[in-house]
Order: structure tokens, then sequence, then C-alpha cells
């Protein structure tokens, strides 16, 4: 199979395209396990990050003629000799699958094989349910696909796992911690034993719990490489719950915030990117973009303030123009002939910046409302410790004006949070409102919200306190062109990234104080490197600070982290004085819409029978 995968991902200080290879290897091993023809059956939410690893064209080599996706009457009338179900370990899926198989008709020249590959584990739950509804028999084989972290990036993974959050705090359940702690062994099986860990939260104290049994049932068999991450540092999603909530102000930030990025890629009205004189009789689909670092323009943009957005991209077609004007310039043949050769570049360059322009007219149309700008100053006023321990104006004309509720309870939790919690008075209050305006069952809603620390009751003052000693809030932001971190919320820098740049320098010792403030325990622990390797370790780690080059941090996000804090990492990367390149790890990438969606409670109407 060849080793060659999306030349963004190897272009990192890590080349992750070898993370990638590795995953792809695994998959094709698990679908050549059964011979003969196929048709795979995808569990929804799977095919996004599949496509990320593995293209239709290998699984094609490999005998796969069909795709379905997974619904309750999925398999259709097919001749193949092998039908295989991926599915992620969801008791509600193994239904569906049941469904499938019951509702099949095996009558046919040839039989059909089933078999079933579930990602990243195996469940004994979901073999019980599949048992109970007499169809576990059915299949041949029972296998397991270890996808775990995804890389989007040459500096990104994503393990897209949209419930973690929800699973911790909400439902005490931890098997995605086990999870996370098996992708950052494959992590270390790939690129050398990780020397230094450091961690703040519950969630980080059972991930690396979890890797020191790993690491114990190992016995000293890990793989002889020597080590290319030098740090780890797991942050749980709760020792800042306040980041995610607020509004990001990057390019990248703002387009998920107004269209939902989704696996790198984006759904756009596509009547923004047809010639202004071509109408469309009828309405047209959403046109769908990939966006990454493999589009120059967009690795430029993406990590601005959006206000900064405008003058690059209008750089870079005056630089364009001027390139495709050097033809008039060209005499020689010599000339004409070089010319040529940058052709290719050139248009890749002018469609990307036509892309890019309608993608930022599309953000800045959502950006000039008077909704959004009036969100902001709210988000703004609670950040500064304003007008957050009464009943907020804005947040009373919203729920009058039935605004979105998701947005709502948005502010009202970044309200509480930067109150250290709400008023017994103001909190009901707002309940009473959301259910009057909004219906009953959001009862439930408010209560997750309270059990997950996102509202609470008045307690003891900390924002303040943590506001002031990791300077969250910045006056002079230069957004154009910043010098701190605190850009990327136009004035807020996220608390989580802080305690980053600190670990990085001075080290934690010098905020021992503001650490024990935030939620959860310290984590530290030092993974001893066999001596070979720490010799080989040690010349390069010295010959890397006479060239300057930076150390390697790891940075994984439990429960979630937003572009806004991955941008704000990127920056600090890319500081003189900061001394440290990130690799950032992520159970999903996510906003404070996702966030709070998750958390909400979906009622089913239930009819009742008066007699």
């Amino acid at each position: 199979m060849a080793a060659a995968g999306p030349a963004h991902l190897s272009s990192g200080k890590i080349n992750l395209g070898v993370l990638r290879d590795h995953y792809r290897r695994e998959l094709i091993e698990c679908i050549d396990k059964c011979t003969g023809t196929k048709a795979l059956v995808w569990d929804d939410a799977l095919t996004g990050p599949f496509g990320l690893v593995a293209e239709y064209s290998l699984l094609k080599d490999h005998e796969v003629e069909k795709m379905f996706p997974l619904g309750p009457k999925t398999l259709q009338a097919s001749n193949v000799q092998n039908i295989i179900f991926l599915t992620r370990p969801k008791l509600k899926l193994m239904e569906l699958i049941a469904q499938n198989l019951l509702n099949e008709d095996h009558k046919g020249p040839q039989r059909t094989e089933f078999h079933l590959i579930f990602v990243p584990r195996k469940s004994l739950l979901c073999e019980k349910k599949l048992k109970e509804m007499g169809v576990f028999g059915t299949f041949t084989s029972v296998e397991e696909f270890s996808l775990e972290l995804i890389p989007f990036d040459n500096d990104l993974l994503s393990m897209e796992i949209d419930t973690t959050f929800r699973e911790c705090y909400l439902e005490n359940d931890f098997t995605t911690m086990f999870y996370v702690a098996q992708s950052i062994m494959t992590l270390q099986a790939l690129y050398g034993i990780i020397p230094y860990i450091y961690g703040k939260g519950d969630c980080a104290k059972h991930v690396v719990e979890m890797m020191r049994r790993m690491k114990g049932e190992l016995g000293g068999r890990e793989p002889q490489i020597t080590p290319q991450i030098d740090n780890l540092l797991i942050l749980d999603r709760n020792v800042d719950l306040l980041t995610p909530l607020l509004t990001q102000l990057t390019y990248e930030g703002l387009i998920d915030e107004t269209f939902g990025l989704n696996n790198t890629s984006v759904k756009l009205p596509a009547e923004k990117f047809i010639p202004k004189n071509q109408k469309p009789d009828e309405p047209l689909e959403p046109k769908k973009f990939i966006l990454n670092s493999s589009d120059e323009l967009y690795a430029d943009l993406r990590d601005k303030n959006f206000n900064a957005v405008g003058s690059i991209v209008s750089k870079k077609a005056k630089a364009i123009t001027l390139e495709f004007d050097e033809r008039h310039q060209a005499k020689t043949v010599g000339e004409m002939k070089q010319f040529v050769t940058k052709l290719p570049h050139l248009q890749k360059a002018r469609e990307s910046l036509t892309t890019q322009t309608s993608i930022a007219e599309l953000v800045k149309e959502a950006t000039n409302s008077d909704g959004f700008m009036e969100t902001l100053r709210c988000q703004q006023d609670f950040t500064n410790g304003l007008e957050t321990d009464k009943i907020h104006p804005y947040i009373e004309e919203c729920i009058a004006k039935k605004d979105s509720i998701t947005k709502i309870l948005r502010l009202i939790c970044i309200q509480s949070y930067c109150n250290d919690g709400l008023k017994p008075k103001i909190l009901e209050y707002y309940k009473r409102e959301i259910i009057q305006a909004y219906g009953f069952e959001h009862m439930i809603t408010l209560m997750n919200l309270e059990k997950t620390g996102l509202l609470k009751i008045h307690g003891i003052r900390t924002y303040a306190i943590i506001r002031k000693s990791l300077k969250l809030i910045v006056d002079d932001v230069n957004e154009q062109v910043p010098n701190d971190i605190s850009y990327v919320y136009s004035g807020y820098a996220p608390l989580s990234i802080r305690l980053a740049q600190y670990l990085a320098r001075p080290g934690w010792r010098s905020i021992t104080e503001v650490l024990n403030l935030l939620p959860g325990p310290k984590v530290e622990e030092i993974q001893q490197i066999p001596v070979a390797l720490r010799k080989r370790r040690n010349s390069i780690t010295s010959s890397h600070s006479s060239t300057g080059e930076q150390r390697v941090t790891l940075v994984f996000f439990l429960g979630g982290v937003t572009y806004a804090e991955i941008a704000a990492l990127r920056f600090l990367a890319q500081q003189d004085e900061g001394g440290t390149d990130y690799l950032i790890a992520t159970t999903k990438i996510i906003n404070g819409s996702r966030l709070i969606d998750t958390l909400k409670e979906k009622i089913e109407s239930v009819k009742i029978n008066p007699f």
C-alpha cells in the first residue's frame, strides 16, 4: 500500500502522514479478512472521519463494490459476497443493524456473509443487545478497528467523539478516557515515549492512570523509537468552561460559528460561488469546501482575527495581479517558458482567492448583523466583570423575541461563570422565563447545565482572581499585528492556552495558587526512557538548543477544543521567544453552541389517551 498521504499532513514538525498510514494499513487488514466482493454499511458519523484516512479508490482496490449509510432499511438486493457493517459501539445503532438483518432476504444464488467491525472498540453491551434481538449469530466475524486520533492537519488531531463532555460530567461514564489513553499509547508507539506528562482535571488524572496501567501491561516491550514529542499536556474541558462559550473571532472560528465546520469541510450556499450573470432556475444544493493548510491562502487566513482578513486578501489579490501581468514583460522564449511553468500555481492561487473572498463576504454578512454585535457586547461586559450580578436586559430581550434557545443558554452560562454563579433569585427568574417562552422540556436541559457546572448558584469568588492573575483580559489588543493570544477573542485570552503558555515558560510553579482555584487535581509524571534512546535523545536535544530549534508539546483537550484555541496555540508556536512547537489533539472540535446542544434533552412528545 502506498505510504504517500496528503502532503499537508507531513509538513509539520511531527509527520502525521505516518499515523494516517498506520490506520490505512489496519483498515485494509480488517477488510481483507473478508475474502471476495464487499459492500460497506456505514454508521453515518464515521463517513467524515474515514474519508480523512482512506479514500474510495483505496477501498475499491480491495474489492469494495458498494457503500450504504446505515438506516432502518439500508440493505438492498446486491450480489456481493460480504456485507460489512462499520459502526460505533452505540446501542441505538445495534437496533438499526438488527432491523436490517431481520428484514434481509437470505435466499439467493449465493450466500452473503455478514461481518461487523466496531470502531474503535468492541462492546460487550452491544454484543448482548444483538444477541437479545436474535441476530448476533448471523455474523461470520466480529472485529474492531482502532481508529482513534484522526489527522485533520499537520498539527491537529481529533477523535471526533462529540459526546465526551456529556458522558464524563453528566453521565459519569469515562469510557472515552480509555480511548484517549489508548490513542496516546498509539502515538508513543509511532513517535516514541513522551518523557514529561502534565495534566489538570479529574479526566486528565484518569487518562494518566490508565496509561500507566497500559504501559505496565507492555512489560518493557515498548517500540525502541527516539522520542519526537517532548511534553504532553492534558487539559479537562471543565478546567476552562468559559472559552468555548464565547464567540470565536478568528476567520476559521467564525466559519465554524456561522456555518459549522465538520471533518475539515463546510457546506455553504452555492449561489454565492457562481458568476453573478448566471442565475439558477431552481435552488441549488449547498456547495462543500475542504478547508485545510493544503490551500496556502487559507493557511494564512484561518488563525487571523477576522478584522485582519480584509487587508490580507487585498494584498494577495494585488500580488496575484502583478504576477499575471508579468506575461506582458516576457520578451524572450526563456522568459515566456518561465511564466508558463508558474501558470498552474497562479491559476490555483486565483481560484483560492475567489473562494476565500466569497467565504469572507458570507461571514461578514453574519458579523455585521445587529444581533451578532449586541451578543458580542454582552459577552464582553461579562468577561470584564460588568453587569454580571443582575438580570441582563439583553438576555431578557432575546427571550422576549424567542431568539435561539442555544444562544440564550450560552449567554446565561457565560454570566454564571463570570459571576462565580448566579444569585438564586436571578437563576430562578431565567429558568421561569425560559420554560414559559420555550416549553417545559427545557427543564431537564437546565438541570443538565447545573450538573455539569455550566450553571450554578453563586459561590466563592474566584473568577476575578483568575482573570487578574492569568491576565485573561487585555485592553490594548492589536487585532492586525497581535502580540498576545488575546487577539483570538479581541481582548480575552483563553484560560486553557494561558495554562499552556505558563507551562512552557516559566513553569506551573509560578501559578500554583491559581491552579488550585481551578477544578480537578494537577498531574505531573515522568516516563522513563531506555538508556540508549535517552543518549540519542539528549544529543538531539542539545543540537536543537544550539540551533534554536523548538521543543514539541502535545496538548490534549478532553471534552473538546475550539478553533480559536487552536489559533492561539499556533500563535504561541510562531513567537521567537516561545521555544515550543505545539501538536494539538482533542476528543472533538467544538464551539459554544455544539457544547450546549450536547447537553440538551430531546423529549419525545407522548400522546396520552384520555379514556
